[in-house]
């Protein structure tokens, strides 16, 4: 029993190092350049360890994402159930600062999109994830929005928006990481989204607007 103990523990030691390793060189060399042996050797790897764990790089980025994901998802819900309901305007705002914008994972999934996007299989497997994610999310944001009073006719079409919205405007933000005021307008932006993919729940609140 122990000594089982002591091979599971070793074991998400070495996947923890893999993941770490190529997240470091997916940074470095690009997704499209980079070997297991490259990833292996920042880890301090045999190729044997690393196919024990993935049997591919497409394997062990998804992995990554997984994780990544999930982290984000519990900081999104954090940041959504640490405000009062009483200003669901506040915990919008705080869900949407919980978002990162990493540049080193930017171009990582930049590149490793780009490349789902020429193998069929792996793109049903991104779009799945996706959507995954929008269905973790979104029932808090449309919880917040009809908190506020408005109501969301078509979910799917506010997730969209939102995942455009973060992409296109992380792109910005990169670009000019200096400018506060491209920040600015990608808060903005995410509210004037919030409030054109919404409506107003009942008569009376026709004439208030999201900031």
């Amino acid at each position: 029993m122990i000594a089982a103990k002591r091979v599971t523990v070793r074991r998400a030691e070495t996947r923890r190092r893999l993941l770490d390793a190529a997240l470091d060189v997916f940074a470095a060399e690009g997704f499209g350049r980079t070997t297991v042996e490259q990833v292996c050797d920042h880890a301090g790897f045999t190729r044997g360890a690393f196919y024990s764990n993935f049997s591919s790089l497409d394997e062990l980025f998804l992995a990554m994402w997984e994780e990544r994901s999930a982290a984000m998802l519990d900081d999104v819900r954090a940041a959504l159930g640490g405000v009062a309901d009483a200003d669901p305007d506040a915990a919008l705002r705080a869900a949407f600062h919980a978002i990162p914008v990493d540049d080193a994972w930017f171009r990582i999934t930049a590149e490793f999109t780009a490349h789902a996007l020429r193998t069929p299989a792996l793109r049903r497997v991104m779009a799945a994830r996706e959507q995954a994610i929008l269905d973790a999310v979104l029932p808090a944001v449309v919880a917040a929005l009809a908190r506020g009073g408005r109501r969301v006719p078509d979910e799917t079409a506010l997730g969209q928006a939102l995942v455009a919205v973060h992409d296109g405007t992380s792109a910005q933000i990169l670009l000019d990481p200096g400018d506060p005021a491209v920040r600015a307008r990608r808060e903005n932006l995410f509210f004037v989204v919030l409030n054109a993919y919404s409506t107003p729940s009942s008569p009376d609140r026709e004439s208030e607007e999201l900031p």
